[in-house]
């Protein structure tokens, strides 16, 4: 099922539609427009569940909860003149926005506007795609596995599981990487039931397998041609929108571990 919520779309972003089956779509109560579309910046929904401690829980959303290295939106809710700042998300058996302390909180049955900081959604979407585009490259070169990673707005981390490197190492990956984001490469974005995905030849690229075992659904995130791989996070529609990668540090972990941090300008 391909969700079209339309709603306001950034200029870096705008084209991305992304496609995902009813099975993945929800948390909870909530129908999870991120999912459907990375490019929703702007939605109506309804408040289903309110509460100062616990958060507000709508019928629709497009936060990012948060996941896999990537961190939760943040954004604003409008209702009824006023307005409601999101500071983040609380997961649960609901998805709750976390409001900034001391902000009103909207009743159950409040008609909102939900928006997202843009800005912020956009620079994490570059560089989560910069970072599969990275993984993609040391993978297809070196044949390492990722062992952990994390991210903030156009800055990350990522380590590999990599026991021996060469000199140049550094400077290879940056040139192989920014090689990629230039051939402009499209970033599709699929559903495949559990038993088709895992058919597919290194689908997982972390060195343990962090796939709940009950997920009957899988999405799977095509860097075409490049990378291949199960992932619940938000990207951009092509490496070109990703911009260059700059390898900024690599370190070495200990056993055998390599860590490098990146900067997207």
């Amino acid at each position: 099922m391909v969700v079209d919520v339309g709603g306001c779309r950034s200029a870096a972003t705008r084209g991305s539609m992304r496609g995902v089956t009813s099975a993945t779509d929800r948390h909870g109560h909530t129908h999870r427009l991120d999912l459907a579309d990375a490019t929703v910046r702007e939605w109506d929904a309804t408040v289903v569940a309110a509460d100062p401690e616990q958060g507000i829980v709508l019928d629709r959303s497009a936060f990012y909860p948060g996941g896999g290295g990537q961190p939760p939106d943040e954004g604003v809710l409008l209702w009824g003149g006023v307005r409601t700042r999101i500071a983040g998300t609380r997961k649960g058996d609901e998805l709750y926005l976390v409001p900034v302390e001391g902000d009103p909180v909207p009743p159950p049955g409040t008609a909102v506007r939900g928006a997202l900081d843009d800005e912020r959604r956009t620079q994490l979407m570059r560089t989560h795609s910069g970072l599969h585009v990275l993984t993609g490259v040391v993978f297809r070169d070196f044949g390492a596995l990722v062992t952990g990673g994390n991210m903030e707005p156009l800055t990350a981390r990522m380590d590999f599981d990599l026991a021996e490197v060469p000199a140049d190492f550094k400077e290879r990956v940056a040139e192989a990487v920014n090689a990629e984001i230039a051939a402009d490469r499209r970033i599709e974005v699929t559903t495949l039931p559990r038993e088709e995905a895992f058919a597919i030849p290194d689908i997982i690229r972390t060195a343990t397998n962090l796939l709940p075992p009950d997920i009957e659904v899988v999405r799977i995130v095509d860097i075409v041609g490049l990378d291949t791989q199960a992932d619940g996070g938000t990207h951009v529609a092509s490496t070109a929108m990703v911009g260059r990668v700059e390898v900024a540090k690599m370190e070495n972990k200990g056993r055998g571990f390599r860590r490098l941090r990146i900067r997207i300008v």
